[in-house]
């Protein structure tokens, strides 16, 4: 079993593309998709299009869900700009993405954690905006009751593996198209990279368990960076550039 797991898309559209340019490359042709496909001031509706034709296993994420459920004159900023690219077909292959899914029998996959679309698996928020690593415990306990060896997760878009005591392993790919983004939940806080690359994942089982190798793609970022100045958003347009949300 080798695969490609890819999660936090927000519709940006030629990080996308260099990473399924990658995979392809890789040789791999199997992909799992952990959600938040489309929203974001760049390209929706052409992200959309290319991820309906994969073949892939996609779960939906918070930002999908708002797409699918909120009011278009009272939809999240991220929203907005994303729902006017969307035609009805994509609005319905949102509505048909489950929540959580299991694939091949041995692999876990939710955007966030198998409770809540919007809650950080990995990492905790300090009431003065500082991101770190969960406690282990804490990971664990949300954890109970999913079996399987391997579990996907997205969301925070920060590439990251932890391995529970019992052998199980979670891993989050990180973002393929979103580097940087400030939250106010639970408290303000920002999540940067450090760097603009597209961030995704390759997962192989092995003699000796799961070994995923997270990759980074070098893509035309700036591009990118200078469509979300374009449409209003300067603070995508600074963590598209470099990684950072100043």
């Amino acid at each position: 079993m080798r695969f490609a797991a890819i999660a936090d898309v927000h519709g940006n559209h030629l990080a996308l593309e260099a990473v399924l340019a990658d995979i392809e490359a890789l040789g791999i042709s199997e992909i799992v998709n952990l959600g938040d496909c489309l929203s974001g001031p760049l390209e929706a509706g052409k992200a959309a299009d290319r991820l309906m034709s994969l073949d892939a296993l996609t779960v939906r994420g918070n930002h999908d869900r708002y797409l699918i459920e909120s009011p278009a004159d009272a939809m999240p900023s991220w929203e907005q700009h994303a729902y006017g690219q969307l035609s009805a077909a994509h609005l319905d292959w949102l509505r048909s993405l489950p929540f959580s899914a299991v694939w091949r029998d041995e692999v876990y996959l939710c955007h966030a954690t198998p409770g809540h679309d919007e809650t950080y698996w990995l990492e905790s928020v300090s009431p003065d905006g500082h991101v770190f690593l969960k406690p282990l415990e804490e990971i664990e306990a949300l954890a109970e009751g999913v079996e399987q060896p391997l579990i996907l997760c997205g969301h925070s878009h920060v590439p990251r593996m932890v391995r529970l005591s019992d052998g199980r392993l979670i891993v989050n790919p990180g973002s393929v198209g979103c580097p940087g983004y400030s939250d106010d939940t639970p408290y303000e806080h920002k999540v940067e990279t450090g760097h603009p690359l597209a961030s995704y994942c390759i997962i192989e089982k092995t003699a000796s368990g799961f070994a995923p190798q997270f990759r980074t793609v070098a893509y035309d970022h700036m591009a990118m960076s200078r469509l979300a100045r374009e449409n209003g958003r300067p603070d995508w347009a600074g963590a598209l550039a470099t990684g950072w949300v100043r």
